[in-house]
Protein backbone atom coordinates (compact mmCIF):
# COMPACT_ATOMS: atom_id res chain seq x y z
CA UNK A 1 0.00 0.00 0.00
CA UNK A 2 1.44 3.48 -0.86
CA UNK A 3 1.47 6.02 1.68
CA UNK A 4 -0.76 8.20 -0.25
CA UNK A 5 -3.19 5.82 -0.34
CA UNK A 6 -2.43 4.84 3.88
CA UNK A 7 -3.04 8.39 4.21
CA UNK A 8 -6.25 8.47 2.38
CA UNK A 9 -7.30 5.66 3.88
CA UNK A 10 -6.58 6.82 7.25
CA UNK A 11 -7.18 10.35 7.35
CA UNK A 12 -10.30 10.56 10.00
CA UNK A 13 -8.00 9.10 12.79
CA UNK A 14 -5.34 11.47 11.26
CA UNK A 15 -6.98 14.49 11.25
CA UNK A 16 -8.36 13.83 14.95
CA UNK A 17 -4.72 12.82 15.96
CA UNK A 18 -3.03 15.84 14.60
CA UNK A 19 -5.76 17.84 16.30
CA UNK A 20 -5.40 16.15 19.34
CA UNK A 21 -1.21 16.97 19.81
CA UNK A 22 -1.89 20.80 18.67
CA UNK A 23 -4.53 20.70 21.36
CA UNK A 24 -2.31 19.47 24.12
CA UNK A 25 0.62 21.28 22.85
CA UNK A 26 -1.02 24.29 23.05
CA UNK A 27 -3.32 23.62 26.72
CA UNK A 28 0.23 22.71 27.89
CA UNK A 29 2.11 26.11 26.74
CA UNK A 30 -0.81 28.16 28.07
CA UNK A 31 -0.84 26.30 31.26
CA UNK A 32 2.84 26.50 31.68
CA UNK A 33 1.95 30.24 31.77
CA UNK A 34 -1.13 30.83 33.85
CA UNK A 35 0.93 27.81 36.69
CA UNK A 36 4.13 30.37 36.55
CA UNK A 37 1.97 33.54 36.96
CA UNK A 38 0.01 31.85 39.77
CA UNK A 39 3.23 31.02 41.27
CA UNK A 40 4.52 34.81 40.92
CA UNK A 41 1.61 35.79 42.55
CA UNK A 42 2.29 33.81 45.34
CA UNK A 43 6.52 34.75 45.46
CA UNK A 44 7.25 31.28 44.85
CA UNK A 45 9.86 30.61 41.74
CA UNK A 46 8.76 29.41 38.40
CA UNK A 47 8.67 25.86 36.86
CA UNK A 48 10.57 24.77 34.36
CA UNK A 49 8.35 23.44 31.21
CA UNK A 50 9.44 19.85 31.51
CA UNK A 51 8.42 20.35 35.54
CA UNK A 52 5.06 21.45 34.85
CA UNK A 53 4.15 18.99 31.83
CA UNK A 54 5.23 16.38 34.64
CA UNK A 55 3.45 18.05 37.24
CA UNK A 56 0.25 17.09 38.95
CA UNK A 57 -1.53 20.39 37.93
CA UNK A 58 -0.98 19.02 34.75
CA UNK A 59 -2.06 15.97 34.95
CA UNK A 60 -5.15 16.73 36.72
CA UNK A 61 -6.63 18.86 33.81
CA UNK A 62 -5.65 16.24 30.87
CA UNK A 63 -7.49 13.57 32.64
CA UNK A 64 -10.33 15.21 33.77
CA UNK A 65 -11.37 15.41 30.24
CA UNK A 66 -10.26 12.20 29.44
CA UNK A 67 -12.38 10.38 31.93
CA UNK A 68 -15.11 12.23 30.67
CA UNK A 69 -14.71 11.92 26.83
CA UNK A 70 -14.61 7.89 27.66
CA UNK A 71 -17.10 8.04 30.05
CA UNK A 72 -19.29 9.94 27.40
CA UNK A 73 -18.24 7.05 25.34
CA UNK A 74 -18.79 4.38 27.27
CA UNK A 75 -22.72 5.22 28.10
CA UNK A 76 -23.60 5.95 24.42
CA UNK A 77 -22.17 2.69 23.55
CA UNK A 78 -23.90 0.27 26.12
CA UNK A 79 -27.34 2.70 25.55
CA UNK A 80 -27.40 2.37 22.02
CA UNK A 81 -27.42 -1.55 21.93
CA UNK A 82 -31.10 -1.40 23.97
CA UNK A 83 -32.50 2.32 23.53
CA UNK A 84 -33.42 3.48 19.99
CA UNK A 85 -34.15 6.61 18.87
CA UNK A 86 -36.56 6.78 15.87
CA UNK A 87 -35.26 9.12 13.27
CA UNK A 88 -31.30 9.14 14.56
CA UNK A 89 -28.68 7.87 12.61
CA UNK A 90 -27.00 7.60 15.88
CA UNK A 91 -29.68 4.54 16.33
CA UNK A 92 -30.65 1.25 15.07
CA UNK A 93 -34.21 1.40 14.13
CA UNK A 94 -37.24 0.46 16.67
CA UNK A 95 -37.25 -3.44 17.54
CA UNK A 96 -33.80 -4.06 16.37
CA UNK A 97 -33.18 -3.44 20.15
CA UNK A 98 -30.73 -5.93 21.77
CA UNK A 99 -26.92 -7.26 21.12
CA UNK A 100 -28.11 -9.46 17.92
CA UNK A 101 -27.64 -13.15 16.70
CA UNK A 102 -24.67 -14.65 15.98
CA UNK A 103 -26.07 -14.65 12.70
CA UNK A 104 -26.53 -11.24 12.46
CA UNK A 105 -23.02 -10.10 14.13
CA UNK A 106 -21.41 -13.05 11.61
CA UNK A 107 -20.31 -15.09 14.75
CA UNK A 108 -18.64 -18.33 14.96
CA UNK A 109 -20.19 -20.62 11.81
CA UNK A 110 -21.61 -17.46 10.45
CA UNK A 111 -18.63 -16.01 10.23
CA UNK A 112 -17.27 -14.83 6.94
CA UNK A 113 -13.76 -15.91 5.97
CA UNK A 114 -12.04 -12.55 6.17
CA UNK A 115 -13.89 -12.10 9.93
CA UNK A 116 -11.76 -11.79 12.35
CA UNK A 117 -10.04 -14.80 13.93
CA UNK A 118 -11.61 -14.44 17.14
CA UNK A 119 -15.08 -14.11 15.63
CA UNK A 120 -14.71 -17.39 13.66
CA UNK A 121 -13.67 -19.03 16.70
CA UNK A 122 -16.61 -18.39 18.67
CA UNK A 123 -17.13 -19.24 22.76
CA UNK A 124 -15.30 -16.66 24.87
CA UNK A 125 -12.95 -15.22 22.31
CA UNK A 126 -16.20 -13.75 20.52
CA UNK A 127 -17.51 -13.13 23.35
CA UNK A 128 -14.48 -10.74 24.26
CA UNK A 129 -14.01 -9.08 21.18
CA UNK A 130 -17.82 -8.87 20.85
CA UNK A 131 -17.26 -6.59 23.85
CA UNK A 132 -13.82 -5.07 23.52
CA UNK A 133 -15.25 -1.48 22.39
CA UNK A 134 -17.12 -1.22 25.69
CA UNK A 135 -14.00 -2.65 27.91
CA UNK A 136 -11.40 -0.56 26.43
CA UNK A 137 -13.87 2.56 26.41
CA UNK A 138 -14.76 1.54 30.26
CA UNK A 139 -10.69 1.11 31.18
CA UNK A 140 -9.53 4.04 29.68
CA UNK A 141 -12.66 6.22 31.56
CA UNK A 142 -11.24 4.33 34.81
CA UNK A 143 -7.70 4.93 34.77
CA UNK A 144 -8.15 8.27 33.60
CA UNK A 145 -10.61 9.56 36.59
CA UNK A 146 -8.19 7.73 38.88
CA UNK A 147 -5.67 9.94 37.60
CA UNK A 148 -7.71 12.48 37.97
CA UNK A 149 -8.20 11.99 41.93
CA UNK A 150 -4.33 11.35 42.07
CA UNK A 151 -3.69 14.76 40.40
CA UNK A 152 -6.16 16.30 42.26
CA UNK A 153 -5.27 15.57 45.67
CA UNK A 154 -1.77 16.67 45.52
CA UNK A 155 -2.85 19.95 43.55
CA UNK A 156 -5.02 20.29 46.31
CA UNK A 157 -3.02 20.14 49.29
CA UNK A 158 -0.59 22.32 47.31
CA UNK A 159 -2.84 24.74 47.61
CA UNK A 160 -3.65 24.16 51.40
CA UNK A 161 -0.27 24.72 51.73
CA UNK A 162 0.10 27.43 50.19
CA UNK A 163 -2.92 29.10 52.63
CA UNK A 164 -1.65 27.19 56.13
CA UNK A 165 -4.35 24.72 55.65
CA UNK A 166 -3.54 20.99 56.61
CA UNK A 167 -3.46 18.30 53.74
CA UNK A 168 -6.38 15.84 53.00
CA UNK A 169 -6.46 11.92 52.27
CA UNK A 170 -6.88 10.60 49.06
CA UNK A 171 -10.40 9.22 49.75
CA UNK A 172 -11.63 12.46 51.62
CA UNK A 173 -10.62 14.46 48.35
CA UNK A 174 -13.02 11.98 46.11
CA UNK A 175 -15.86 12.82 48.26
CA UNK A 176 -15.20 16.68 48.56
CA UNK A 177 -17.17 19.09 46.65
CA UNK A 178 -14.27 20.11 44.60
CA UNK A 179 -13.79 17.21 43.32
CA UNK A 180 -17.00 16.89 42.31
CA UNK A 181 -17.74 20.03 40.77
CA UNK A 182 -14.85 19.47 38.64
CA UNK A 183 -16.01 16.08 37.62
CA UNK A 184 -19.43 16.93 37.58
CA UNK A 185 -19.08 20.00 35.08
CA UNK A 186 -17.36 18.09 32.45
CA UNK A 187 -19.75 15.11 32.47
CA UNK A 188 -23.18 17.19 31.90
CA UNK A 189 -21.45 18.68 29.04
CA UNK A 190 -20.39 15.31 27.38
CA UNK A 191 -24.14 14.23 28.14
CA UNK A 192 -25.61 17.46 26.67
CA UNK A 193 -23.33 17.14 23.34
CA UNK A 194 -24.46 13.45 23.00
CA UNK A 195 -28.21 14.12 23.68
CA UNK A 196 -28.43 17.14 21.26
CA UNK A 197 -26.33 14.93 18.51
CA UNK A 198 -29.29 12.02 18.45
CA UNK A 199 -32.06 14.79 18.59
CA UNK A 200 -30.75 16.99 15.71
CA UNK A 201 -30.03 14.52 13.54
CA UNK A 202 -33.80 13.36 12.92
CA UNK A 203 -34.35 16.81 11.45
CA UNK A 204 -31.36 18.28 10.35
CA UNK A 205 -28.70 16.79 7.85
CA UNK A 206 -25.33 17.57 6.56
CA UNK A 207 -24.72 16.42 2.99
CA UNK A 208 -21.64 13.36 2.71
CA UNK A 209 -21.30 12.78 6.41
CA UNK A 210 -21.51 9.63 7.83
CA UNK A 211 -23.02 11.09 10.98
CA UNK A 212 -26.38 11.92 9.00
CA UNK A 213 -28.89 10.60 7.39
CA UNK A 214 -29.21 11.53 3.55
CA UNK A 215 -30.58 14.92 2.65
CA UNK A 216 -33.83 13.09 1.33
CA UNK A 217 -34.29 9.95 4.08
CA UNK A 218 -37.79 11.03 5.88
CA UNK A 219 -37.46 12.25 9.27
CA UNK A 220 -38.73 9.25 10.82
CA UNK A 221 -36.10 6.55 9.64
CA UNK A 222 -33.45 5.53 11.34
CA UNK A 223 -29.94 4.97 10.26
CA UNK A 224 -31.02 0.89 9.04
CA UNK A 225 -34.13 2.63 7.56
CA UNK A 226 -32.16 5.44 5.47
CA UNK A 227 -29.66 2.86 3.93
Amino acid sequence: MSARRAIRDNALSLFFLALFVLALVGQSIAGFARNNAELADHGRPPLGFGEFVTSSDFLVDVAENWQSEFLQFFLFIAATIWLVQRGSPESKKPGDQGPGSDSDQLVGAHASPDSPRWARAGGWRAAVLGNSLLIVMGAVFALSWFAQSLGGVVVMNEENAMHGAAPIGWLDYVVSPDFWDRTLQNWQSEFLAVGTMVAFSIYLRQRGSAESKPVGAPHHASAVESE
